[in-house]
């Protein structure tokens, strides 16, 4: 890797959704890290600029064992990722009941549909029983959604047709938040 400007002047091209290209030759691993909490990294050092950012999460890819890449059209490099490239930060919805639409907006201001192709998908944090949601940006990218707005998503929640399950309208389907089953 030549260095940072070198590798966003080559995404350039590429658009929300992925790069629209083949992958180019494999550079290695590239000191680049996404902790957590969603904050990139570069030799350990917070990225300063969120347009470079923004510019480097269009170009990322999740090969089939999981390992998360930057791949532009003149060279693809590993990258670190903690848990998913992406955070929910807030829901947005419009409509009421079952004609409501939920947007999921991202960390770097990606707007998400709740829709079938964009599941939501709940894991349970290590040893507890808390709810982790997740929601799927694009390809398999994933986006954590972060507490307060896992907490508007529930706020906008109802019970399903089965009076057991809990979860909201969006796009037509009923989305499954959780359990209403007594000890879940």
């Amino acid at each position: 890797m030549t260095d940072l400007e070198d590798i966003a002047r080559a995404a350039e091209p590429a658009k929300k959704g992925g790069p629209p290209f083949p992958w180019p030759d494999i550079c290695g691993t590239f000191d680049i890290r996404i902790d957590y909490d969603g904050t990139w990294f570069y030799m350990g050092t917070p990225f300063n600029r969120m347009k470079l950012v923004k510019l480097l999460s269009t170009v990322i890819r999740r090969d089939d064992d999981g390992e998360y890449w930057l791949v532009t059209p003149v060279e693809a490099g590993r990258i670190t990722v903690e848990d998913v490239p992406f955070m929910g930060v807030e829901v947005l919805a419009e409509g009421e009941g079952e004609v409501q639409q939920i947007t999921i907006r991202t960390n770097l201001d990606d707007a998400v549909p709740l829709d079938a192709g964009h599941p939501l998908r709940i894991e349970e944090a290590s040893g507890t029983d808390t709810p982790v949601p997740y929601i799927l940006v694009r390809d398999d990218l994933e986006a954590r959604i972060l507490r307060s707005a896992w907490y508007q998503l529930v706020a906008r929640g109802v019970t399903g047709a089965d009076g057991r399950t809990f979860g909201v309208w969006s796009a037509g389907a009923f989305h499954p938040l959780g359990s209403l089953d007594e000890g879940a």
